[in-house]
């Protein structure tokens, strides 16, 4: 019973080491647009909303979107278009403060009084700021100037003229600001409404000086969940794994209780040995039947089992034997 234990422990020990290595294995990078959450360890994939030029020749389907996403500005005075961890899928010329090649990796802008600006350069690496799941575009459109939120001085009417150069002073420049550039931030909140779109975009609001936009989306792939990518294994595979757990304890424990106990050797220190040798005389009875059956109802061949039989021989041998008693018999009575 010692030895059986021991080889219990073994078997446990050597398949516990080997799911063990398996899932300690260096783990993949993540892909672009996924994170896991600092917090919960969930994982987080928003390639699920990013929306991708269709390749050519392909058709698309109705859940395929062949438009970027789209905000009410409401009283911000524009509509903004962005994409997630994408560039967006409209061609964009003449964007202020972007040459052709940037303009190709813009994931955000907005038009204003015929002009495009972009807010946000694609980026595909969302990042936790606590519990909040967000994604940051930089280097924009540059920041028109501050004109609208300069300070304006009350001037009374016994003050008279001032100064010309105090007046260039307190004068904001015109144009932009080439030192700042505008961006966005994006911040997804969970929605698992099946009757919702994949992701629902608003715009929050803007900062004073117009250089940094702020966007809610609500999406269930903000929802979190595990990554089937790096899962080493799946249900079917634990399953598995706790079979082969079982059939090896049951083997090993058996075959050391047969050899230590019942002192058996050969096929007889497997477990249960009688239970198999009959399953094993049952399959092969049901085999022989089987292909018994099956050589009746091939044609037959013409060979010796054609051949006439002749029961002479047999007829004969009675008559003798008949006749030798009948004749002990006449002697008898005599």
């Amino acid at each position: 019973m010692y030895f059986a234990n021991i080889s219990i422990l073994l078997s446990l020990l050597c398949i516990s080491t080997a799911i063990y290595a398996a899932d300690s294995k260096k783990p993949t990078p993540l892909e672009p647009c996924t994170v896991y959450s600092p917090t919960s360890g969930s994982f987080f994939n928003l390639n699920s909303v990013a929306v991708r030029p269709l390749k050519d020749g392909k058709k698309a389907h109705k859940s395929d979107r062949i438009e970027s996403w789209h905000a009410k500005g409401y009283d911000y005075g524009a509509n903004f278009t962005l994409n997630f961890c994408e560039p967006v899928i409209e061609d964009l010329e003449d964007v202020i403060g972007i040459n052709k090649e940037q303009a190709k990796n813009v994931s955000a802008y907005y038009t204003m009084g015929g002009k495009t600006y972009s807010i946000g350069q694609r980026s595909s690496e969302p990042v936790f700021r606590g519990r909040k799941l967000v994604l940051n575009y930089t280097m924009g459109s540059p920041c028109e100037s501050t004109s609208s939120t300069y300070p304006r001085k009350l001037i009374d009417d016994d003050d008279g003229e001032k100064d010309s150069d105090d007046k260039d002073q307190k004068k904001p420049k015109s144009g932009s600001d080439s030192g700042r550039r505008k961006s966005t931030m994006i911040s997804f909140l969970c929605d698992r409404d099946p009757t919702a779109p994949k992701a629902s975009v608003s715009f929050v609001g803007q900062s004073p000086d117009e250089c940094a936009y702020f966007f809610e989306v609500r999406s269930e792939a903000a929802c979190g969940g595990a990554n089937e990518a790096q899962q080493s294994i799946g249900p079917a595979g634990v399953f598995g794994v706790i079979v082969l757990v079982a059939a090896v304890v049951y083997l090993l424990g058996g075959i050391a209780y047969q050899r230590t106990v019942v002192h058996q050797r050969g096929w007889r220190q497997l477990p249960n040995y009688s239970i198999w040798a009959g399953i094993g005389n049952f399959v092969k009875d049901i085999f022989i039947i089987l292909t018994s059956s099956c050589a009746r109802l091939l044609p037959s061949r013409k060979g010796y089992n054609q051949l006439p039989t002749h029961n002479g021989g047999r007829d004969r041998s009675r008559e003798d034997e008949n006749r030798l008693i009948d004749q002990l018999d006449e002697d008898w009575d005599d």
